[in-house]
């Protein structure tokens, strides 16, 4: 496998911040920037960090978004709030998202790829995916498996959906062959269980399953510069390639 060295610094200082979205800005692209789980809470969109993200750039959740829950009025208005923020929002799902709600979202056409359009600026990336955002070429998976499932309700806080189907799967490898399996960077809830094993945390934070094999499969072929993941609640450098997020908003390399 191909890959460059991914080395993100978690914790800049504001200046230095701004001064390279400034120089970004001064050229043709927006800026591309990750966190972590959200899980329907609004506070990390109203950090400083947050905040000074501009018209379009793209800001990633790497699962667990947690914004389409139980329809009501109250994620309604935070939707719609989400939805009119001057750069993008875009999600993979993770373990805390609702799969009902989310498969009755619009599908459609999104930089190259397919994507469900929630409102506004808002969307979520599709399994299997692979974008074109701002110059760069982005795979996505999300989903994940819930360790507490034995205590959650079918179709109330669980659903069967958060793993993927052998046809999702067997999508996601035709559209990374399309690309002879080359992406810049990957984006995912969970991870691989190779990655996850440099935190010494596979054998609980990924039980034997589809996707732990896939991601395997995808840590062994792809050729991709970094991997984005956000189950961990780590915000952690995982040398060479690969970053857990969490609270921070970091840009991509």
């Amino acid at each position: 496998m191909i890959f460059s060295i991914c080395l993100p610094r978690l914790r800049w200082g504001r200046q230095s911040a701004n001064k390279k979205s400034n120089m970004k800005h001064n050229g043709v692209f927006g800026m591309i920037y990750v966190t972590g789980d959200t899980h329907g809470e609004l506070d990390r969109f109203k950090t400083k960090t947050a905040k000074s993200l501009r018209k379009g750039d793209s800001l990633i959740v790497c699962g667990d978004f947690g914004f389409l829950w139980q329809d009501s009025k109250k994620e309604q208005k935070r939707i719609k709030w989400l939805s009119r923020r001057r750069y993008k929002i875009l999600f993979v799902e993770g373990t805390h998202d609702n799969f009902d709600l989310l498969g009755k979202l619009p599908e459609e056409d999104f930089c190259a790829a397919r994507a469900r359009h929630v409102a506004g600026n808002l969307y979520q990336l599709l399994r299997g995916q692979v974008y074109e955002i701002e110059g760069k070429r982005i795979f996505t998976f999300g989903g994940g498996e819930s360790e507490d499932q034995e205590i959650r309700e079918e179709g109330i806080n669980w659903w069967h959906g958060e793993l993927p189907t052998q046809d999702e799967l067997t999508a996601a490898r035709e559209n990374l062959a399309r690309f002879d399996d080359k992406v810049d960077y990957i984006i995912t809830h969970q991870s691989s269980t190779s990655i996850l094993s440099l935190l010494h945390m596979e054998s609980t934070a990924m039980r034997a399953n589809v996707l732990g094999a896939f991601f395997d499969w995808v840590a062994r072929k792809v050729s991709y510069k970094c991997w984005y993941f956000g189950s961990t609640h780590l915000d952690k450098v995982i040398p060479p390639m690969a970053v857990s997020v969490f609270q921070e908003i970091l840009p991509i390399k």
